[in-house]
């Protein structure tokens, strides 16, 4: 069974760090293009970040760009997501996600194969 486990979420103050990790099992997704979207309460899911299959390829959301980093270890199986001085604007469940048809990243949610089931990042003003 392939399954996404998110991790590294929690309750931070407005200018703090987390750093998110997703962990793949069941299947590796080395060669496979991966992201990051995040959905906060009443709003639809939208694109954070995303890798490609070698790392040497990244996009950002803008209101994310230059606060976030997004990095990978093929050897581990494992995606990840620094954040840095993140606001209140940043609060969500973030989701990561495996996109097995594309080696480049790509920002439209839909193309995206499988999903972790998120965790939550609060960050309080």
């Amino acid at each position: 069974q392939v399954q996404l486990v998110e991790s590294g979420g929690g309750l931070v103050q407005a200018g703090g760090s987390l750093r998110l990790s997703c962990a793949a099992s069941g299947r590796t997704f080395n060669t496979d293009a991966m992201g990051w979207f995040r959905q906060a309460r009443g709003k639809d899911r939208e694109f954070v970040a995303a890798i490609s299959w070698n790392g040497n390829s990244v996009h950002y959301a803008d209101s994310v760009k230059g606060r976030f980093t997004i990095s990978r270890d093929n050897a581990k199986n494992t995606v990840y997501l620094q954040m840095n001085s993140l606001n209140a604007e940043d609060t969500a469940v973030y989701y990561c996600a495996a996109d097995i048809d594309h080696d480049k990243p790509t920002i439209v949610a839909g193309s995206y194969d499988y999903w972790g089931q998120g965790t939550q990042v609060t960050v309080s003003s």
